[in-house]
Parts: C-alpha cells; sequence; structure tokens
C-alpha cells in the first residue's frame, strides 16, 4: 500500500479493513461489517454470505444461519443438526429464564430495592440471611444474558448483564459482563450508554491491579501486562462503533487514542487504527463555525510525526495525506491521496457518514497549510491543489475565508484573482513553546515503547457475548 496510484485506477478492497478488524471483534459485532461489504460489492456476495454463516452457525440463532446456508448453498437443505439444537436452546431458555426470574422476584422487590446499599458485599449478606439468594444463584443473572445475546436478544442482554453487574463481586464474570453488556448497547445503538460502558471497561482495563481480570477466563501463562495489551487492543477496535456514531466521538476519539498507553497499543498490536486516529484529527479540525479544541491542534502536530515512523508497518491514502501535507509539504501528492481517501472513506464501514464532511475538513488543512507557506496566493493554483475548477474552488475559498478566522488576515483581490496574507510575526518564546508543547507526550510514548511488549488478540471467551 506504500505507493500512490491514480483514484480512477484504485481498487477500493485493496484498502478494505474488514479482515484485519473482525478477529478483534465479537462475532455479533462482525455482522454489521460483513453486511456492509454485502451492500458495497467490494467483494464478491458469495463469499460474503459465506463468511456470514460460518459466523452465525456459532451462536443461537438458527433461523439466521438456515437461511444463509440456502444463501451461500443453494439447491442444499440446511443441516439438520439445526434442528437438534434448536430445540436444545428452548429448553436451554426457560431454565435459565426460570432461574433468573427467581432472582430477578427479590431485587425488583420494592423493600428489597430499598435495603441494597452500595457495598455489594453487605448486600450479599443481606440477601443470603433474609432470601437465601446465594452468589451461584445471582451468577443465573449473567447465564440468560449471555444467552439472549447468544440468539440476538441484544436489549435483553443488557438488561439481564445489568442486573447482575449490581450484585455480583466475581471478578472475571463481571469484566466479561461489561463487555457483553458494551457490544448489545452497540448493537441496539444506545451510544450515550455505550459511551458510558466504554470508559468503564477502559478504567477497569487501566487499572493494573485488574488487568489480569481484563480477559473473561484469562489465560495465566500471560502477565498481568500483555493481558493489559491485549485488552486494549480489543477496546480500540470496539470503540469504533461508538465513536463514529456518537455526536461528540471523534474529538474523544483523541483523547482516548493520543494517550500514550493507547497510542503505544496502536503502534504495536494494531497500526491499521491509525486510519481512524487520522479520520478523526482530520474531522475534528473543521474551523468552520467554531474554535478548534486544542487537543485537535495537538493531534494534527504529533499525527504526522507517527505516520511517519509507523509508515512501514502500516500506510493508506488517508494516513499519506496527512504526512504529504505536514511532512512533505507536498500539495500535488496531497491532493492525489486525497482523491484515493475519498473512495476509501466511501468504502470503509466507521467512516461512510462522513464521506463529504472528511473532504471539506481535508480541503480546509489544505487550505491552511498553503496559506502558512505564502503570503501571495493565486486562487486558481489553489483550487487546482484542491481538486476544483477555478469557479468551484473561487467560491469555496471565499466561503473558508468569510466563514473562519482567516478573514482577519487575508485579502482577496478578484482583479488579480488573489489572495494576499497578512500575519503578525510570531513571538519567539511562543514559537518555544509550540515546538516543545509535544515533547512530554512523546517521551511518555517512548517510555512505554521501551518496554517492548508484543502480543495478539485475546481469546474469543474474553467477553459475555462469545458464542458458544
Amino acid at each position: 500500500m506504500a505507493s500512490s496510484t491514480s483514484a480512477d485506477n484504485v481498487n477500493p478492497a485493496d484498502y478494505d479493513l474488514s479482515k484485519t478488524i473482525i478477529p478483534y471483534l465479537d462475532r455479533h459485532l462482525a455482522f454489521p461489517l460483513l453486511a456492509h461489504l454485502v451492500e458495497t460489492g467490494l467483494f464478491p456476495v458469495e463469499q460474503v454470505q459465506l463468511a456470514q454463516y460460518e459466523l452465525a452457525k456459532g451462536t443461537s440463532m438458527f433461523d439466521y444461519a438456515a437461511s444463509l446456508f440456502e444463501q451461500s448453498h443453494p439447491g442444499e437443505e440446511p443441516p439438520s443438526e439445526f434442528d437438534e439444537k434448536r430445540e436444545k436452546a428452548v429448553s436451554t431458555n426457560e431454565r435459565l429464564q426460570q432461574e433468573a426470574q427467581a432472582v430477578l422476584d427479590v431485587i425488583e422487590n420494592p423493600e428489597v430495592a430499598q435495603s441494597l446499599k452500595q457495598d455489594k458485599n453487605q448486600n450479599l449478606q443481606y440477601l443470603k440471611e433474609n432470601y437465601n439468594l446465594t452468589l451461584d444463584q445471582i451468577s443465573a443473572l449473567y447465564n440468560f444474558g449471555q444467552f439472549q445475546f447468544s440468539y440476538g436478544n441484544y436489549s435483553g442482554a443488557a438488561d439481564y448483564l445489568y442486573h447482575f453487574r449490581i450484585l455480583s463481586t466475581d471478578p472475571d464474570l463481571l469484566v466479561s459482563a461489561h463487555w457483553g453488556k458494551l457490544a448489545s448497547d452497540i448493537l441496539t445503538g444506545q451510544w450515550e450508554t455505550a459511551l458510558e460502558e466504554l470508559n468503564t471497561l477502559r478504567e477497569a482495563i487501566d487499572s493494573r491491579a485488574t488487568a489480569s481480570a481484563a480477559l473473561a477466563g484469562g489465560e495465566g501463562s500471560l502477565s498481568p501486562a500483555l493481558n493489559q495489551l491485549h485488552s486494549r487492543t480489543w477496546h480500540l477496535h470496539w470503540s469504533l462503533f461508538v465513536y463514529f456514531n456518537h455526536p461528540q466521538g471523534r474529538t474523544l476519539l483523541l483523547e482516548t487514542f493520543m494517550a500514550p498507553a493507547y497510542l503505544n497499543t496502536i503502534q504495536t498490536s494494531c497500526p491499521w487504527i491509525l486510519r481512524y486516529l487520522t479520520s478523526a484529527a482530520i474531522l475534528s479540525s473543521s474551523r468552520r463555525n467554531q474554535a478548534v479544541p486544542s487537543r485537535v491542534k495537538s493531534a494534527l502536530r504529533e499525527l504526522p510525526k507517527i505516520i511517519s515512523t509507523e509508515e512501514y508497518q502500516y500506510s493508506d491514502p488517508i494516513t499519506r495525506f496527512l504526512k504529504d501535507l505536514y511532512v512533505d509539504f507536498d500539495f500535488d501528492k496531497a491532493r492525489d491521496e486525497l482523491m484515493l481517501a475519498d473512495k476509501v472513506v466511501q468504502n470503509d464501514f466507521f467512516l461512510q457518514e462522513f464521506k463529504d464532511e472528511f473532504v471539506e475538513c481535508a480541503r480546509g488543512l489544505i487550505s491552511e497549510a498553503y496559506c502558512r507557506i505564502y503570503g501571495r496566493i493565486d486562487i486558481r493554483d489553489l483550487s487546482e491543489r484542491l481538486n476544483l475548477s477555478p469557479d468551484e474552488g473561487e467560491k469555496w475559498i471565499v466561503n473558508l475565508i468569510r466563514e473562519t478566522r482567516m478573514g482577519a488576515d487575508a485579502k482577496i483581490d478578484l482583479e488579480k484573482n488573489q489572495i494576499t496574507i497578512s500575519r503578525p510575526a510570531q513571538p519567539v518564546y511562543q514559537t518555544v513553546i509550540e515546538k516543545s508543547r509535544g515533547l512530554g507526550l512523546r517521551m511518555q510514548a517512548l517510555g512505554f515503547g521501551l518496554r517492548g511488549i508484543q502480543g495478539g488478540a485475546p481469546p474469543a471467551q474474553q467477553t459475555a457475548a462469545a458464542a458458544s
């Protein structure tokens, strides 16, 4: 992927990350990505349908799996084992529901609800003494929530896992329930709740005391630090669903992904996440009608250096665009990469909704960088850098200057078709501050990097949502 090609000749499938991302997701979270591939037609539909079937047959959604089998194996009868599994699932569902309902009948009693305290151990003691309710019985909520998730009742799974977490003190099951609740909130589109769950899970992972428990059924042979790295890697992938759907998600993504620990995780385990970190920085850079947050400015300063460093591991038109613009100052290459990036964005599951906004913000960054270098700018030349016709470019540039803070520094001479930029000289102390601002972040990232942790993905059993 290192070399750029004509936007007309590029194959968008070469830049699709679905195959790379899916191994870090629960199988239920992978279904939306595969459905998106069917819509885009990047790959043969038969291949995608077969992948959907392979995922679905590991769940309790037997009717869905049977329909996918018929699509991927035309003319063949679905395996008879589906009928047997369906009957077994019905009886299992009835048993688990009865066990979970026995617990709910107690904790939903108004008298019990008023008696429960913040201390879980006190609550367990109270429930055992007064209602003969044990920790094993409370785990029925977890088991039923997991089963509900397995056959696609995500809202029901979220409710049971929520109630389980209120009472349980089992560290492994609690973290697993966090993952399952997060997956359920994502799949039901509860983005505000999912963001809260995401932050809670991040706190649990970042605490080294619970790092070894962050993988349900964790492998004892792995060190807490390696388990923590694995969990952060999964957390990064799952968070994409939240950050690219929540209204403030792109800025929140920058806060999380640019933190030294998570930036080190990206560089160590999943460099392809740089696509989404770069996209979030570009999307958050719009100067129209609002001041750009300092964290976005910081990201735009630091990211090009990170992209250059990691280019040997990962590169795509989106990351190359930022590198060409801020490291090489090659506006022609940046324009070409933006044309390629446009195709990548419109076919990417997480970025497709931001296609127009992405191009608009990227053009704003080109204009700003160009105006920083040149004091007198030919509008026709700048329009060409933005891949716009002269008339479109003139309107776009005039609107940009009118709607941003550039208006105080820029004057347009339509007769000469030029923009003149006049800006006061920056004080020396301000230059020193700007150059040293990122040193602390880079030193922290270097400290994490020197620890040299290498690892892959945690086992699928880590979540309450993992298929049986």
